[in-house]
């Protein structure tokens, strides 16, 4: 499979994302997989270091006041959105998954456009602008947390939990006594 993943901006986007490519290569191994995140942002540095590639788009963020790159903003998005076809025309992708951020939405608007099935990895408890946008065309939405009905359609949602790096493992009673024992915390608190 060619598959895109697209977002970040912050490290709560970014990790999850390549928590997923891991896991993709790990079931499939043949498959490519091509990262598209914001130009400048924490992504262009933290994909490479884990191994993939990424294109970057020019795309920016809203600004919630008043600002004079809120006027350029129009000129980022279209350009963002003719580089975001692009790449899907070189890229032949099966299928796209976004992960959140603004650096997803140009990316998961063509890929909608272009027939191109995607899905929609929610990690908060509170659904962002763009992924509440881009679920109406999305075939299903990761989510993990209850209650995400208030944002999307009920009939998309997949209670998956959040994605977490292979090395991240879940603790045991004994791991936690001995975390309590470590810094001194009581049994009660």
């Amino acid at each position: 499979m060619r598959i895109i993943i697209s977002g970040g901006g912050t490290g709560g986007h970014i990790f999850p994302a390549i928590s997923i490519a891991n896991e993709i290569m790990r079931v499939s191994p043949h498959s490519e997989i091509l990262f598209v995140g914001a130009l400048g942002k924490m992504e262009m540095e933290r994909v490479p270091a884990a191994g993939y590639k990424i294109e970057g788009l020019p795309v920016a963020g809203l600004k919630r006041k008043l600002s004079f790159s809120n006027l350029l903003l129009p000129f980022k998005v279209l350009k963002s959105l003719r580089g975001a076809a692009k790449i899907i025309d070189e890229f032949k992708p099966d299928a796209a998954i976004g992960v959140g951020g603004y650096a997803s939405a140009p990316l998961l608007y063509m890929a909608g456009r272009k027939n191109i099935p995607y899905l929609i990895q929610e990690q908060n408890s509170f659904a962002g602008l763009a992924n509440r946008i881009l679920s109406k065309k999305a075939k299903k939405i990761c989510v993990a947390y209850e209650g995400m009905s208030r944002f999307f359609p009920e009939d998309k949602i997949l209670i998956t939990g959040n994605p977490i790096r292979s090395g991240i493992q879940m603790t045991t009673a004994e791991m936690k006594a001995e975390a309590r024992e470590y810094f001194g915390v009581k049994e009660n608190k």
